[in-house]
């Protein structure tokens, strides 16, 4: 299941989480965060932790990691960015980020 992501629940889902955390920055206006969203979904189905922060809705969090484009996709692991794609990214990829 996909947790969605804001500046009250950051640190708690992601920063403190033990297990690595794949963060997905997105928007409803953006056609290649909609045609990553299904490889999102199915992340977080196969049991991964899955953050979504829709830009718009949480403009601090995108400034904070400094989010230029979207998607952006970041890997957070003990409290730390360890990895981050920008684009559309396929599902082997991003498993591989998080296997890492």
């Amino acid at each position: 299941m996909e947790i969605t992501l804001t500046s009250q629940n950051f640190e708690t889902e992601v920063l403190q989480s033990e297990k690595p955390v794949l963060v997905d920055f997105w928007a409803t206006w953006c056609g290649p965060c909609m045609r990553q969203a299904p490889i999102i979904e199915e992340i977080a189905a196969e049991g991964y932790t899955v953050g979504k922060v829709d830009v718009d809705q949480e403009p601090a969090l995108a400034q904070q990691f400094r989010i230029m484009s979207i998607p952006t996709l970041l890997v957070f692991k003990n409290g730390k960015e360890a990895n981050r794609v920008v684009g559309l990214t396929s599902k082997n990829d991003l498993l591989a980020l998080l296997n890492d």
